[in-house]
């Protein structure tokens, strides 16, 4: 019987997790391609994973395994939309698995809040992770004050790495222009502002413990913000925020030790205002409370005090949103692909046969990377399930032919040995400095390493 063939738009966790979940049928033979629009794998593993969390990024070993399958082939540095386009994927395969992500940042919507001296945290974390995209961010240290708005971990990662000291950061894969900026660094202090309450914080207790273990930083948390502990009131919350609080009440109790640096979290706030003539220079803060909203839900409503605070820099930590591609139907309040039950639904609700989305992509940026495990193999679930009632229309392509029609479009296609040739160029870099690697952070840089090995 013909093998199934499946294209996967985005290399990312939940790409890579579908291609695996896809690869290891029993039932059926499934050929797997996968396209990226960079020469490197693995999305947000490689940059949007804080560089002094390596641990995270050992989830590429899996990765790598996939993409050693006889029936796997990557096709890094081609555009889906620019290269080729998404109705061309369709003739192509019997099925496209959208994993794209969500690499759009969101900025708070106040006046000022495109000032220079602003950076949706989807930029920022890009800069330090040395995305090409994100390499030429003009990001100003020069200043004693910086603000994050959010109460996520990302928002919690930009904190850190803004009071971390380089002697820490020299030991990782930072991106070294990240590097040099942050050994001037003049910041001081990082105040991280949540509209809602502790109890409402949407990091995680391992994020909040680590800020307590920061060497040379003072963490600031008022004891006033934070619940008092009460044993059976506690026991009844959900586990997360049970650990958070007891994380935040530990960090309440800390005496400032008179630190170079410090981070203060502070919750019940909102920016309302950014000002500065040319660049951010100071900061509108209102304090809210927290009222139960029509549907039930804990809302933040502002009590009418608002205070404002000089700062030079701020991040915006407040939520990614996907990007479109043409032929494709999208969501563009929530910023994802229309879907239902993994299946891309046009704007009649309709599926499109033989198209799926999986990831942020498919559901917003929400959960952790084994949180894509689950939605891939849902995904791959339904996918499979519409092959197995004749509901794709299979392909007349094969491989060789779309391998010579993707070459003919793109030159400068990085295969997956292209993929390795960039890894061990890293790495060797790295020898000398005890880093894991040292970043290339141009396509270009990028493209004469893997082709230099061919050679």
């Amino acid at each position: 019987m013909k093998p199934l063939r499946v294209a996967i738009v985005g290399s990312g966790p939940s790409g890579f997790f579908a291609a695996g979940n896809l690869l290891e049928q029993d039932n059926i033979e499934v050929q797997v391609d996968v396209f990226d629009r960079l020469p490197t794998p693995f999305g947000l593993v490689r940059y949007g994973v804080a560089p002094d969390h390596p641990a995270i990024k050992s989830v590429t070993k899996i990765f790598d395994r996939t993409a050693q399958h006889e029936n796997f082939r990557y096709f890094g540095n081609v555009e889906v939309a620019t290269d080729i386009q998404a109705a061309e994927l369709a003739q192509w395969y019997d099925a496209v698995i959208y994993a794209i992500g969500a690499s759009g940042g969101r900025r708070l919507e106040v006046d000022g809040a495109w000032l220079p001296g602003n950076h949706p945290s989807s930029d920022f974390v890009g800069w330090y992770n040395g995305h090409p995209d994100r390499r030429d961010l003009d990001v100003d240290l020069g200043v004693e004050r910086a603000v994050v708005i959010g109460n996520g971990n990302v928002a919690l990662d930009a904190a850190r790495i803004l009071v971390t000291g380089t002697e820490k950061l020299e030991g990782t894969d930072m991106a070294e222009h990240a590097l040099a900026a942050l050994r001037g660094s003049a910041i001081r202090e990082v105040v991280v502002l949540g509209r809602r309450g502790a109890e409402q914080a949407a990091f995680t207790p391992s994020e909040v413990a680590e800020l307590g273990k920061l060497p040379g930083v003072d963490v600031i948390v008022d004891p006033a913000d934070v619940p008092a502990e009460d044993k059976e009131r506690d026991k009844a919350r959900p586990p997360i925020e049970r650990n958070n609080l007891k994380q935040l009440r530990k960090l309440a109790a800390l005496e400032p030790t008179g630190a170079d640096r410090r981070i203060v979290l502070k919750f019940l706030r909102s920016v309302v205002g950014i000002g500065g003539d040319g660049a951010v220079r100071t900061v509108s803060v209102a304090t809210n409370e927290l009222a139960l909203g029509e549907d039930g839900t804990v809302e933040a409503q502002p009590t009418g005090a608002v205070a404002e605070h000089d700062a030079g820099l701020v991040i915006h930590a407040v939520g990614y949103h996907g990007t479109p591609i043409p032929g494709i139907p999208f969501d563009t309040e929530r910023g994802v692909f229309r879907n239902a039950d993994s299946r891309i639904v046009g704007y009649d609700g309709a599926p499109l046969p033989g198209h799926y989305v999986v990831g942020w992509i498919k559901r917003g940026p929400s959960g952790v990377i084994p949180t894509n495990r689950d939605c891939a193999r849902d995904t791959v679930s339904v996918l499979l399930a519409d092959a197995a009632a004749g509901k794709l229309a299979r392909s007349e392509f094969d491989g060789a032919q779309v391998e010579k029609l993707v070459v003919e479009r793109v030159p400068n296609l990085v295969e997956y040995d292209g993929w390795m040739a960039i890894d061990a160029h890293e790495t060797a870099l790295a020898e000398e400095e005890d880093r894991p690697r040292v970043k290339l952070t141009s396509v270009d840089a990028m493209i004469d390493a893997a082709q230099a090995a061919a050679e």
